[in-house]
């Protein structure tokens, strides 16, 4: 034990007056509880994402982390039942003429269990092997009773091209078939609260999108994405996903950590109104946001203007259009060489780099993403 170090935080009946208080002395963060005439103090840093216990709640006994609901006990800073190996510091408090102190010299040893980091938090690298083509359809629709989908319907017309005529592996994921939340709003806690992967996958193990993270991140060169036109704007389902690739663009904000690198992303547009142009421009401006590449005429689309409300004869005319189905496979063709050339590039300047010369001009970022450190925890 050390030699007990008195820090004063100020008059005891202030820190009656709420359960939960965070406090700082000098660079440590305190959170300071008081419940059944009891004064407690752990460390106010969570042992998951550092997020600041002491701006949180109190459940019974229990601090809860404001950023991801993470259990401490406010008196042993062990963790919740189950989980007492996550403990973070607890430190003796004592009330002296009023006045409640803290000892910050003898506070117990932060302690994490070993975990497996998540399965999508490993190092992004491309395996050998032909251009993969993914694409995504975000049309939403009954389960039971499916209709006819232009987007989808184009979208698949491409993916089969790519795989016929130009070498592709393919894979389609549908939205529609996927179960997973919509995003919560970590981000608005803290931008440290957004983390890779999604603090919802990490959490929920039945949230399905983190097949798309795979498929996004580690798997495919391309990317097509289909959506119909809602009301001006592209699906709720493409937004609902795009929401939680907030994720994606973070890492780079506040980790200098990119995880898209050297991927192609294009776009089919349809809809029986106008507004085209407005879609095109979101998609392109997200997906370059979060560092996809374009091929030239980078989205193929069709509409028939604000008058035309007879969907009978559009869905007709898109079931029944060569030239639809050939601006499709242009676009596939397109993207598929873009994506040739970016790993063509990223080939040459490995192997420049790898002959003991410098290619930073030549290559993108290339810092791998590391995986999550030792102790990062399994959802819960």
């Amino acid at each position: 034990m050390s030699e007990p170090s008195w820090q004063d935080l100020g008059p005891a009946e202030a820190f009656r007056s709420a359960a939960l208080q965070q406090v700082t002395i000098g660079r440590l963060r305190l959170a300071v509880s008081f419940r059944d005439g009891e004064f407690g103090a752990v460390h106010g840093a969570c042992s998951h994402a550092g997020g600041p216990l002491g701006e949180g709640t109190l459940e019974g006994d229990y601090v809860v982390c404001p950023w991801h609901h993470w259990k401490y006990h406010r008196l042993t800073g062990l963790g919740e039942p189950g989980y007492e190996d996550d403990a973070v510091p607890r430190y003796p408090v004592r009330v002296v003429e009023g006045r409640l102190e803290v000892d910050i010299a003898n506070g117990t040893k932060r302690s994490r269990k070993p975990h497996d980091p998540h399965p999508l938090a490993r190092r992004v690298e491309r395996a050998p092997g032909p251009p993969r083509v993914l694409g995504i359809s975000t049309t939403n629709m009954e389960a039971g009773y499916p209709r006819y989908s232009t987007s989808e319907a184009l979208l698949e017309h491409a993916l089969g091209f790519a795989a016929a005529s130009l070498g592709a592996e393919q894979r389609m994921l549908r939205l529609r078939d996927l179960e997973f939340r919509a995003c919560e709003g970590f981000y608005s806690k803290s931008a440290h609260a957004c983390t890779w992967p999604c603090s919802i996958t990490q959490m929920d193990p039945d949230d399905q999108l983190d097949r798309v993270y795979e498929a996004v991140v580690h798997w495919a060169d391309v990317v097509l994405v289909a959506t119909p036109i809602r009301w001006g704007n592209a699906s709720a389902l493409y937004y609902r996903m795009i929401e939680r690739f907030n994720c994606i663009q973070n890492q780079v904000t506040i980790a200098n950590r990119v995880l898209i690198k050297n991927k192609v992303a294009a776009f089919i547009i349809t809809g029986g109104q106008d507004n085209v142009q407005a879609v095109a421009g979101h998609l392109l401006g997200f997906f370059g946001e979060i560092g996809f590449h374009f091929p030239q005429f980078p989205y193929v689309a069709h509409s028939r203007g604000w008058t035309a409300e007879d969907m009978e004869n559009n869905v007709r005319f898109v079931r029944e259009s060569a030239e639809l189905r050939e601006g499709a496979e242009q676009l596939a063709a397109r993207a598929v060489d873009e994506a040739l050339l970016l790993l063509d590039h990223q080939d040459a300047a490995h192997r420049f780099s790898r002959g003991g010369r410098k290619a930073h001009h030549m290559a993108a970022d290339p810092t791998p993403v590391p995986a999550a450190p030792p102790g990062t925890p399994p959802p819960r």
